[in-house]
Parts: C-alpha cells; structure tokens; sequence
C-alpha cells in the first residue's frame, strides 16, 4: 500500500535496513509485559514502526499518579484498564497493527502458553518476581526476551536469549532481598527516565526482529539521569546455574510473604466489620495518609518502623498495609524477625481496599 510505504520511508532507507527488515516487522508477534512506565514508550515505538501483531498483557488500571510517566494513557483513561487503554493508542498510531488485549497478571500458570504464541517478549514489569518467570518462560519457549528495569534517576535494560548465549540469571542469579530497592511506588522515579529506558528497549526489540546490529547479549546497558551518562557492563553465562527445566513460584523464589501472613481487603473489612481487635499498621509516607487512609491505624513509616518497633504491642493482632502491598510485606518480614507472631499484611494495599471494599477511599 502506498500510504504504508509513505509511513516507513524514514526507516526503510536506513543503511542495511530494507524492505526485508520492514517485512519482518510487519509479520513479528511482540509480547509486552506491562501497559506502565517502560511499557508506554515500548508500545508505541514498536507500533509505529511497524510491528504487526502486539500481544498487551497487564491486569492493573489506570491511576492519577501514572500519568507523569505513563504517557500512553491520558486523563480520561483514570480507571480504566491499561491494557485496553494501550491498545486505544495503538490504534490511533497504526490501524493495521493487531492488538491482543491481556487483561492478566503474567503468571507461571499461562506464561508458556502465551509465549508460544510470540516471536519475541518485551518485560516492562515493575517486580523481581516477574522478571524471573519472563526469563524462564523465554528459556524454555526458545525467544528472546528484551527486559529494562527502572528507579528514581537510574535504569538499566539488556536482552535474555538462552538459546543464543546469556539470560537474566547469568547477571543476577539470585534476587535482592525483599524491599532492598526502591519501587516507584516507594521511591519515585522520573519521568525521563522511563522514556529513555523503554526507547533503549524498543531498538533492542527492533534490531532482534530485523536483524540489524548487535544485540545487548552479554550487556547490560545503565543510565544515570543525573550525570546525563552511560555505561555498559558485560557479563558471561554461569557455567555452574542449574538448567532451568520448569516454572517455579517466584514469589516464595524472591522471598515474599507466604499467603498464609497476608489478608485480602474483603475478609479485613469482615473482620473490622465483626469487632475483632486489630491495630492497623500504615508503613507509608505521611504525604500518602492525606489522600487516604483507614480509620484508627497507627502511622510508621516503613523506614522507621525498626527503630519505632518497640512501641507496639508484639501480641496484638496486627495489619500493616501500604499502598500496593509491597512495603507492607518488607515491613511484616521485620515484625516476624522481632517476634510478631500475629501480624499480617493487606494483600494489594490500601489501593485494592479502594476497589474491593471502599471505593470512596481515594486511589492515588
């Protein structure tokens, strides 16, 4: 078609590009982990460049305090779903790209079969748990795997390809410890940052696709935003890591809290509801507890709460929460470590409570 011929021009006249590279765009299926951060830069470029098949898969909604960094989502998308929000913008990019909508959590219950389906895997998700079944899932499945990480002023993004040479794994073997980075949720991060990470990630995806280039194979590359610089290091594959032969839990592999310590939003309100004697335990920032709160819990940051340890009641039934749920499960861990046999965590934070419970409680 000569207005798609129009559309690419820029691009197919690149040196050792082509039509045959432009032609390998147009019949590749992309899988995307995450509509968030990283996914609203990758999702657009590989749209626009061509891509004809982009598989979304993201379970969360839109939320205001997305929106300074997650620019393929606009006012009017607060509470929608992201991935059907993405795929929206898509559409308005290139009509002719298919768009498989995935409103799921990426799990090692469908993450094979969805990654049969594709010729390469994008990961822009925001937790260790996840990065791990994407670079597993790709192992077995045979594709490469594009993954970018981002927090605060920094990122770093590489290429996972078992079958070719180096995985996740090779340069992280083992995860960090619970709550030892910062999410953005915890720490922030700026909004740049995530837009030049995800276009390192798009090229990445686009020269594999294409053929063009050396791949991120055996390096990673870093930004510093506040010095404006790159690096790159290099890593080799672990010749002592045992093959990965099948999915795991990944939530117990990155050691975070068993289901039995956590409590969903619907059976806490039950509790409250009945009079069970609770205290209710709020780990975030006292900025957050303006925009919402729940009655009656008691406000320890979790970057304090060691030191304010002491002044809660080690027998008490206890409920921490946060926002997401990620802080509260670092903060549950210490409490256990001090002797609190009785303290759980609100799975999916005060933001599940607004959707499940309370929908008058503000999500921010």
């Amino acid at each position: 078609m000569p207005d798609l011929a129009a559309r690419f021009s820029r691009q197919v006249i690149l040196p050792g590009f082509g039509e045959e590279a432009q032609s390998r765009l147009s019949s590749a299926r992309v899988l995307v982990i995450g509509a968030g951060g990283l996914g609203s830069t990758v999702i657009p470029a590989i749209a626009a460049a061509g891509v004809g098949t982009i598989g979304i898969i993201d379970d969360d909604t839109v939320e205001l305090s997305n929106l300074h960094r997650q620019h393929i989502h606009g006012i009017a998308d607060v509470g929608r779903s992201k991935a059907r929000s993405a795929a929206e913008s898509v559409a308005a990019i290139t009509p002719e790209t298919r768009v498989v909508v995935l409103e799921a959590r990426l799990s090692n219950h469908n993450a094979l079969e969805l990654f049969a389906d594709y010729d390469l895997v994008l990961d822009g998700s925001d937790n260790f748990p996840t990065r791990y079944l994407a670079n597993d899932a790709a192992a077995l499945t045979g594709i490469p795997l594009v993954w970018g990480a981002v927090s605060q002023y920094g990122g770093q993004a590489g290429v996972a390809w078992a079958a070719r040479r180096t995985q996740y794994r090779d340069l992280f073997p083992t995860p960090p410890p619970p709550g030892s980075v910062l999410s953005c949720e915890v720490g922030g991060v700026l909004p740049t940052v995530c837009a030049t990470i995800g276009s390192i990630m798009a090229t990445e995806a686009i020269k594999i696709l294409t053929g063009i280039g050396t791949p991120l194979l055996g390096r990673v590359t870093t930004f510093d935003a506040l010095s404006g610089s790159f690096r790159e290091l290099s890593y080799e594959r672990d010749p002592e890591a045992a093959p990965i032969e099948k999915l795991i839990d990944y939530e117990l592999f990155c050691g975070l809290t068993p289901m039995g310590d956590e409590i969903g939003p619907e059976v806490l309100a039950t509790e409250l509801e009945a009079g069970v004697p609770l205290t209710l335990l709020d780990v975030r920032e006292p900025w957050e507890t303006r925009i919402a709160s729940l009655p009656g819990a008691v406000l320890i940051p979790l970057d304090a709460l060691e030191s304010s340890i002491d002044s809660l009641d080690a027998g008490a039934a206890i409920v921490v929460y946060c926002h997401h749920g990620i802080r509260s499960a670092r903060a549950l861990e210490l409490l256990k470590d001090r002797g609190f046999g009785n303290a759980r965590h609100l799975q999916g934070g005060i933001d599940a409570w607004s959707r499940l419970v309370d929908p008058t409680v503000t999500r921010y």
